[in-house]
């Protein structure tokens, strides 16, 4: 199976489609990707979705599936057949337990999104799937909230059915070579003093504008910084970043 980009007549506007193993559009994700072009979806949107539905498609002709009859246990083996090497997903060389997975969790993530996006316009479509990957839930959907959500917030709504954990990525820290380099390129002291308290305290840059005074307090570990709101509390730098004396010009 191959993506391949496509030009549509008239407007011009790039797009892309999934070919088969006979070099002919695969028609049910063809209309769909046609579908997200005609309503404005990013050119790399479209591109993303091509990839990831072709891999769901080539899980389907290693399991001789038609796409109108797969299940959520099949969804399940798809997951699995996504981490297996790109030589081990055709069943003819054996993977070992300690293997390492192909792709990474927000990847997969990534793929049962435009699985499900796609099982979602087939539905409304009138085709007889259901909504493969669709979950009605009630309760709250997390700390993001939509518009009006006080006049439906005790209605179900619309969720994933299959989500895998995906671990949290911390930011990287700056090390004091990096800061230092930072406040060494400062030509105002305005700037200078701005970066050192972003590094001094841990705040946020919006959390440092609108801060109406700070304070310190000990251990001299930890640091404790008071904002409009909130007060937060972060590991105190290294000692010599940002300690060289400013000079005034």
């Amino acid at each position: 199976m191959l993506v391949q980009p496509v030009v549509i007549p008239g407007p011009q506007t790039r797009s892309w489609t999934v070919l088969g193993d006979d070099d002919v559009p695969v028609v049910p994700v063809d209309r769909f990707l046609a579908y997200l072009t005609d309503i404005g979806r990013s050119p790399n949107t479209v591109k993303a979705y091509a990839h990831d539905l072709k891999d769901y498609w080539g899980f389907l002709g290693f399991r001789g599936l038609d796409w109108r009859e797969a299940r959520l246990e099949d969804v399940g083996e798809f997951i699995a057949w996504l981490q297996l090497p790109l030589a081990g997903r055709s069943g003819e060389v054996a993977v070992l337990p300690s293997a390492v997975p192909e792709v990474s969790v927000l990847t997969v993530n990534r793929k049962l999104a435009a699985v499900s996006s796609f099982y979602a316009h087939q539905a409304r479509n009138g085709a007889e799937v259901g909504d493969l990957l669709a979950a009605w839930r009630t309760g709250g959907r997390g700390g993001w909230k939509p518009f009006l959500h006080h006049v439906s917030k005790g209605k179900p709504h619309r969720g994933r059915a299959i989500t895998l954990r995906a671990p949290k990525k911390l930011p990287r820290i700056l090390t004091v070579t990096e800061a230092q380099a930072i406040l060494d390129a400062c030509t105002r002291l305005r700037d200078r003093f701005f970066f050192a308290l972003l590094h001094e305290t841990g705040c946020r840059a919006g959390e440092a504008l609108g801060a109406c005074g700070t304070r310190t307090s000990p251990p001299p570990s930890r640091r404790s910084a008071s904002f409009p709101g909130r007060t937060r509390t972060a590991p105190a730098p290294s000692p010599g970043a940002g300690r060289s004396r400013p000079r005034r010009t």
